[in-house]
């Protein structure tokens, strides 16, 4: 598909790289810390700020950057899923709702059942007996999970998306 055919402009293309060049910083920046991360916060804030469309096309950039980086493997595929389901699911609440306390709650329900999500993953590849364990086995890790995108969200949703939506406003305004 062309750009024109997804009815991009030159400034949505380069603004679509900046958001993936923000979560992919972003996710680098936090590895260090286990289950602590700020992808979710940045896809939920995108999609409340820049649109469906804009950030969901991030997520594909996003996820085939992490290939370059980590290489392919099966946790990645799941990757071309979960992350365009949180983006749907956040233009969906964001339709009925706007508190920062939501949008933490979906971070954190996000984070709490992401390893079930995978689980579910490499399942497919490796029987449901192994996606079994693999989900049993991270439980303690997606409490932490769940635990730090809510309280990440909680903290940081209102703040970036009052200033992403007052620049993206003079972003659309400015004559390029």
């Amino acid at each position: 598909m062309s750009s024109k055919q997804l009815d991009l402009s030159i400034q949505d293309i380069a603004l679509i790289s900046l958001l993936s060049a923000t979560i992919t910083a972003g996710k680098l920046a936090l590895a260090f810390i286990p289950n602590v991360e700020i992808v979710t916060l940045l896809f939920i804030v995108y999609t409340v700020a820049f649109g469906f469309k804009k950030t969901l096309l991030a997520s594909l950039v996003f996820s085939t950057t992490e290939i370059l980086i980590y290489g392919f493997n099966t946790w990645l595929l799941g990757y071309y899923l979960i992350w365009p389901l949180l983006i749907c699911l956040t233009a969906l609440v964001k339709k009925k709702f706007s508190s920062e306390y939501i949008f933490a709650t979906l971070a954190g329900l996000f984070g709490l059942f992401f390893g079930l999500f995978f689980a579910l993953v490499e399942s497919v590849f490796y029987g449901y007996l192994y996606g079994l364990s693999y989900w049993l086995r991270g439980i303690p890790f997606d409490i932490v999970h769940g635990a730090s995108n809510f309280i990440v969200a909680l903290l940081l949703f209102k703040p970036l998306k009052n200033l992403l939506v007052a620049q993206y406003s003079k972003y659309q305004s400015s004559s390029y």
